[in-house]
């Protein structure tokens, strides 16, 4: 879904369709449903992409860590795939990606974190990066969360950082286990940071993903009526695969821990309502607006503003 980031939807009117296309969009009404549930599957396991970056070309020193998942042995497949660039040991952010891309695409923010004196721990989701396959099709949202989870837990455990304090930083797709996580006891985490997301309500951020082609969808399936009939299945087999109770309840560390949201007024993927909708039920979590842009777009729209507002949070979150 988030492979390619579009900024927004196309400027300007959309073209009605032709009668023969509208037509033919009607015969594919039968296979939009099936298309829906192979699409819901493949959101959550794309095709990997290797990383485009590095620590080294951004000046960060880093340390790769295999972080152990489901209590096994890193090494056999089953551990995600971290760069550790070592800062102030009292002081810790852990970034995830959006989904489709790694932990590569999450360097420019390392970058400004590190500048500030922060250890950063980027790490890969599982199906992404050089992190582990997972072909699970239900509890999808328990698995994700558990990443971050195994992530923040080992540098606690294994990596010398114990008594750190610890944010989280997540990118669209990763903001809703990055919030997800406040549900589970001893979660480890002071502060979550996220960038384009989440929303309160799931099934419409899947027909948009479909209107911004941010997945893969035939032309005829992009027309009505089968355009209708492939969102709603998409939506609603997307959501049940995760088997999620979202928005979580407001109630035990989502009313003690700082939350900030970043979010583009142009947003397309992940809207600013939905955004402000789902930071109204947490009375620590805040929103700040970034004019002019679109979906995961900050660091190129608004840079300064960006940086100024995740260090001057994490300055008043963490101390």
């Amino acid at each position: 879904m988030d492979r390619t980031p579009p900024d927004s939807v196309p400027d300007g009117p959309v073209p009605e369709p032709s009668v023969l296309t509208r037509a033919l969009a009607t015969l594919a009404l039968p296979v939009a449903p099936l298309y829906a549930t192979v699409l819901s599957y493949l959101v959550y396991h794309p095709p990997r992409r290797p990383h485009h970056r590095t620590p080294e070309e951004f000046g960060l020193p880093s340390e790769e860590l295999a972080v152990p998942l489901d209590g096994g042995p890193a090494g056999r497949g089953r551990s995600l795939h971290v760069w550790l660039c070592p800062g102030r040991r009292d002081r810790v952010v852990v970034i995830g990606h959006g989904i489709g891309l790694s932990k590569s695409a999450s360097l420019a923010q390392a970058r400004f974190l590190h500048e500030a004196g922060y250890t950063v721990a980027l790490f890969d989701h599982r199906n992404h990066g050089r992190s582990a396959t997972d072909r699970a099709f239900w509890g999808l949202s328990a698995r994700h969360t558990d990443d971050v989870a195994a992530v923040v837990g080992h540098l606690r455990r294994a990596a010398g950082y114990a008594g750190a304090k610890v944010a989280v930083f997540g990118f669209s797709f990763s903001t809703f286990p990055s919030l997800y996580l406040l549900r589970r006891a001893e979660c480890g985490v002071d502060a979550i940071v996220c960038d384009s997301g989440p929303a309160l309500d799931l099934p419409p951020l899947f027909r948009n993903f479909v209107l911004v082609k941010g997945v893969p969808v035939p032309a005829l399936l992009r027309t009505e009526p089968s355009l209708g009939l492939l969102s709603r299945v998409f939506g609603a087999v997307g959501t049940a695969m995760l088997r999620a109770q979202w928005p979580p309840p407001a109630d035990g560390a989502y009313l003690r821990t700082p939350v900030l949201m970043l979010a583009g007024d142009s947003d397309s993927v992940i809207p600013l309502d939905g955004v402000r909708a789902l930071a109204g039920r947490y009375p620590r979590a805040e929103v700040r607006v970034l004019p002019g842009t679109g979906h995961l777009q900050g660091m190129k729209t608004a840079p300064e503003e960006y940086r100024a507002a995740v260090l001057a949070f994490l300055e008043r979150a963490l101390g």
